[in-house]
């Protein structure tokens, strides 16, 4: 039971990364034109961060780098779409 409470807890977690990643994006739109190649790496390490977690069955880690390629991931769709209107 507490495992199973350990994982909603980490799946409302990445939920507010969704939210939070799309109010930086708002808030935040000069940063993507010069590193939007840092970005993308760090959502790359992050993915990478995730799988190894992952095999390691720690899963602080896992919702922590899933936090953190949420976040980054949105900041990048959502500029992404300002950009080109």
């Amino acid at each position: 039971m507490q495992e199973f409470i350990k994982i909603l807890f980490g799946i409302a977690f990445l939920v507010v990364g969704w939210f939070i990643g799309n109010f930086l994006a708002e808030m935040t739109r000069e940063e993507l034109k010069d590193g939007q190649k840092w970005f993308k790496l760090i959502i790359l390490l992050s993915l990478l961060g995730m799988t190894i977690s992952l095999f390691l069955q720690n899963d602080v880690l896992l919702f922590s780098f899933g936090f953190i390629a949420i976040v980054t991931s949105r900041s990048i769709v959502k500029k992404n779409k300002n950009i080109k209107k």
